[in-house]
């Protein structure tokens, strides 16, 4: 019987994806959580996985496609239940066969085999190739930039193996195999076609795996650990049985302290920003699949659409007709629009913003800072200077480094100081985090925070990289302006605003006006956490810290 799989949810506010890459053809023999489809979200391109098994009849969908949620990707013939029974017979016998003859086995003899796996025992080598990929509609060759695995070295799924070059981006190539790598027959520079043969590996690395599970060992054949002869716990692939110890329901998770699901699942979970530590697993033992990342996530979907628990419960406005008036054109909003779109409506509509104005002079300061970048390779910015500066203005303002719970009434005080720089791209606004900024000097934090600019821009920037801000820094000083009100990046409680300083007549107390170079700050807070007071100290302690930076040293 035919099963259809179709495009599972993406996560809030996505409606449809493009297909990048197909990794299946008709015919492929997948197993549950395989990756079969690359499709492009607002922030980088992730695989999907399948929730079924079977031989594939039919392909849908083709490099380039936009593919709707819940659209049909392909049809899946799945196994039947007859082979089951073969299949659990053949362990049985096995079993049988083992317990009779527990002094006749010999050394050599480390695995079990099945009837039907004839050449193809469990962990035994096989020599696989890995071809370049579909890259994309009306790409069909690619430079190779960097070969980042060597012959010999062991190799997992996913692993990123190649950087190539395209017309539109640099990329990385993963292995959709796991096992050792016995030849590279691509190198640095030279040009790959789609479909080539890049690496040649000594697959079989889960069968490997599964036969050091039922080994029997060399000098006590009576510890042959016993297989269970029940339908689940023999998966079918639809090529061969292989023979995998049942999943029980106090199985421990994987790690410990670590939410018990598969990669393809915590990967799914971590692209469309779903904590997978707060997904309540279904499975045996408590372990959570595709099914429930994505119930989770609609069930945050749907509580955000009603207000998010926050006693919003805003609709839509109509909007007029405006062909009515004049000639228009419609241009669909980028994936990182759209993003930026709902999480700052959400901010601005559930935080009661304040925000707090005020002038550093930083005549003295942008003095040294040219100064020490006239024999520098790395130059020294004033945003690299303000994330050391707001480290220190955190620890002396835990309130600012805090976020609120509201369910619980609680205030959650963060011990660490992780500060975000809000960055312009073609795309949209994103804000990589500069983690543990306390932990690391101006050198570092410059040669970071360009890295991540770099990878922003180029859209190469990693969920990860975007993750676990407790404040943020928005710099429009290379644009212009004086004065604006930041948006707080929520769950964080506040953001300090930087613009352009300008060259300014202040009275320098001795009968003179001086031009000193002012520097415009605009510091937006959660009026729920922070009192204009403690804004204004705060605030004050940025300024003294920009105009004597030697106070941060006593």
């Amino acid at each position: 019987m035919a099963t259809e799989f179709k495009l599972p949810e993406l996560g809030e506010n996505i409606e449809a994806a493009d297909v990048v890459n197909v990794l299946v053809k008709e015919g492929d023999v997948i197993k549950k959580d395989q990756a079969v489809l690359e499709i492009e979200t607002d922030k980088a391109t992730i695989e999907v996985p399948s929730t079924v098994e079977g031989k594939i009849t039919q392909l849908l969908v083709k490099s380039g496609d936009k593919v709707k949620v819940g659209a049909t990707i392909l049809l899946v013939e799945e196994t039947g239940s007859g082979d089951d029974k073969s299949i659990s017979k053949s362990v049985s016998k096995i079993e049988n066969k083992a317990e009779d003859k527990k002094e006749e086995v010999k050394p050599e003899s480390k695995s079990l085999q099945t009837p039907k796996e004839q050449n193809k025992t469990i962990g035994k080598k096989e020599i696989v190739d890995f071809r370049l990929p579909e890259l994309g509609e009306n790409i069909e060759s690619a430079d190779v930039t960097n070969v980042l695995v060597k012959v010999g070295d062991a190799i997992e799924k996913d692993q990123a193996i190649l950087e190539i070059e395209t017309d539109k981006a640099t990329i990385e190539v993963p292995s959709t195999l796991s096992g050792k790598v016995v030849e590279v027959l691509i190198k640095s520079g030279e040009k790959a076609k789609v479909g080539e043969v890049m690496i040649k590996v000594e697959s079989g690395a889960e069968a490997v795996e599964e036969s050091k599970q039922v080994e029997v060992k060399k000098e006590k054949v009576s510890e042959l650990p016993k297989v269970e002869s029940k339908k689940e716990s023999v998966p079918l692939t639809g090529e061969r049985p292989s023979i995998q110890p049942m999943e029980t329901d106090n199985q421990p998770p994987i790690l410990k302290g670590a939410a018990p699901a598969a990669p393809s699942v915590r990967r799914i979970a971590r692209e469309i920003g779903v904590d997978i530590n707060k997904v309540p697993g279904t499975g045996p033992g408590g372990r959570i699949s595709m099914d429930d990342v994505k119930a989770f996530s609609k069930k945050l979907h749907e509580s955000y659409a009603q207000g998010g628990g926050t006693g919003l419960n805003i609709k839509s406005e109509s909007l007029p007709d405006f062909t009515k008036f004049g000639s228009i054109n419609r241009v669909e909003m980028t994936n990182i629009r759209k993003k930026t779109a709902d999480h700052l409506g959400y901010a601005w509509a559930t935080i009661p913003h304040v925000t707090q104005f005020d002038k550093a002079d930083i005549t003295l300061l942008e003095k040294t800072r040219k100064e020490l970048n006239k024999n520098s390779e790395i130059k020294l910015t004033v945003t690299a200077i303000l994330v050391k500066i707001m480290v220190e203005a955190l620890k002396k303002f835990p309130q600012f480094n805090s976020s609120i719970d509201m369910k619980k009434k609680e205030i959650i005080y963060k011990n660490y100081f992780n500060i975000g720089v809000a960055v312009d791209t073609e795309f949209g606004l994103i804000v990589p985090v500069i983690k543990n900024s306390d932990k690391k000097s101006l050198t570092e934090i410059s040669i970071e925070m360009n890295s991540l600019a770099e990878k922003a821009r180029n859209k190469k920037i990693g969920l990860d990289d975007l993750q676990g801000g407790s404040f943020t820094i928005s710099n429009l000083g290379g644009i212009g302006g004086t004065y604006f009100t930041p948006i707080v990046n929520s769950p964080e409680v506040a953001i300090l605003g930087v613009s352009r300083g300008n060259l300014e007549p202040v009275w320098n107390g001795f009968g003179v006006f001086e031009p000193r170079l002012l520097l415009p700050l605009s510091l937006s807070y959660d009026h729920r956490i922070i009192d204009g007071a403690d804004a204004i100290r705060f605030l004050r302690f940025v300024v003294e810290a920009l105009e004597q930076p030697i106070k941060l040293l006593l």
